[in-house]
């Protein structure tokens, strides 16, 4: 399989970039959307699930940290299921590149329900996942990528991984500066 060329017209619908934009939010604000599509935003899980709905997409997830370096994570097969289903993620197909590489953070979260603070469908028992790492994902027993986490400036180690975490890359005690997720349909 080849490296995906993400040139071509696609959609954005997650970007962080400057922490001006408060992610730790509600059910009904992650279900309609938020923020400004030139800035800080989240597509919102209705949106997506309607784009996605009964078409074939695939996901780039751009990162970069606060030396300036950048990375990124592809995947040839995106969608998000029905509310009724809890906006279950289904994401597969990771294409590993030869540079900027950030490696496979977002396969762990496959088949999972969405959780926010409000709305607990992550499948740890004891706690929620939402509440514990300060974010809103599709969160599993809880998470390996925290792009809805809580905008810290780089390295920290206060708090364990409540930060903009995407493991494979920078682990859990550092906070990106930019994670952006966008979607094209596949030809």
């Amino acid at each position: 399989m080849s490296v995906l060329n993400f040139s071509a017209v696609n959609q954005v619908i997650q970007r962080r970039m400057d922490g001006t934009l408060n992610f730790y939010r509600p059910w009904d604000q992650y279900k309609k959307g938020f923020g400004n599509p030139d800035g800080e935003f989240w597509l919102g899980l209705e949106n997506i699930h309607q784009l996605t709905k009964g078409k074939k997409f695939e996901l780039r997830v751009d990162m970069e940290d606060f030396d300036g370096k950048t990375a990124h994570a592809q995947y040839s097969s995106f969608s998000v299921g029905s509310e009724r289903d809890g906006y279950r993620l289904h994401v597969s197909g990771y294409i590993k590149a030869k540079a900027g590489d950030a490696g496979d953070s977002l396969t762990f979260h496959n088949g999972q329900k969405f959780s926010t603070f409000d709305r607990d469908q992550d499948k740890q028992s004891k706690q929620n996942c939402a509440r514990r790492y300060l974010g809103a994902f599709w969160y599993k027993h809880c998470h390996t990528a925290n792009p809805n986490g809580v905008y810290l400036w780089g390295k920290h180690t206060t708090h364990y991984a409540i930060g903009i975490n995407w493991y494979h890359w920078k682990g859990f005690s550092y906070s990106l500066k930019k994670i952006s997720m966008k979607i094209r349909p596949v030809a």
